[in-house]
């Protein structure tokens, strides 16, 4: 198994304790855990691979994502109350996954020679779409629509991964380098509470 291989499945188990962390704060039953651990996972890595055309959906063809979300959502499940509040888990998981998932989308626009605007759109929609697809089925404000520092989070990330390539630095290098970026930026983003400005208007 590649480190690109180990990367994506370390993101999908993220996202996927991320979602059944989400499903059971918000008291869903087993088959809504399971659904929405699934959706987050591989919800933005089928947007992708639909985006870009590929041959068939990552998921489909290699059955260990299926077994890693299982094996995720049984852990979750299990070990809820020992994890600690639920709303740290929650954004530890998901922060994890977002820093991952934002490197394997940016690569994969590399491989298929695309211009590098859209490798940083394929990193971002990579790492955000499954937490939209998520807060959707959840009757939630996707949280890439709302004035968090998500989505930038990603947009610097899949940036530094693509000034690093420039440099043809190591390969590995890069992937713990762009992960521990976008890590860092949600991190000091949500704990000086930096946002980006809002329009609203009381008048409007």
């Amino acid at each position: 198994m590649s480190i690109f291989d180990f990367l994506d499945l370390l993101g999908t188990a993220a996202f996927a304790i991320s979602g059944a962390l989400f499903a059971i704060k918000k008291r869903m039953d087993t088959f809504g855990v399971l659904i929405i651990a699934f959706v987050t996972a591989v919800g933005g890595g089928t947007l992708r691979d639909i985006l870009i055309g590929a041959d068939s959906i990552t998921w489909m063809r290699d059955l260990n994502y299926s077994y890693v979300i299982l094996t995720a959502v049984i852990l979750a499940i299990i070990f809820r109350k020992k994890i600690g509040y639920l709303s740290k888990s929650l954004f530890l998981f998901d922060t994890i996954g977002l820093g991952i998932f934002t490197i394997i989308g940016t690569e994969i626009g590399i491989q298929n020679d695309f211009h590098p605007i859209i490798c940083v759109a394929l990193g971002t929609i990579t790492a955000t779409f499954g937490g939209v697809i998520r807060d959707t089925l959840s009757n939630e404000i996707p949280l890439i629509f709302q004035k968090e520092i998500y989505a930038t989070a990603c947009i610097i990330g899949a940036v530094t991964y693509l000034i690093l390539d420039r440099f043809q630095i190591d390969q590995d290098l890069i992937h713990i380098l762009t992960t521990l970026m976008v890590i860092t930026v949600r991190l000091i983003a949500v704990k000086f509470k930096l946002k980006l400005p809002t329009f609203y208007s009381s008048e409007v």
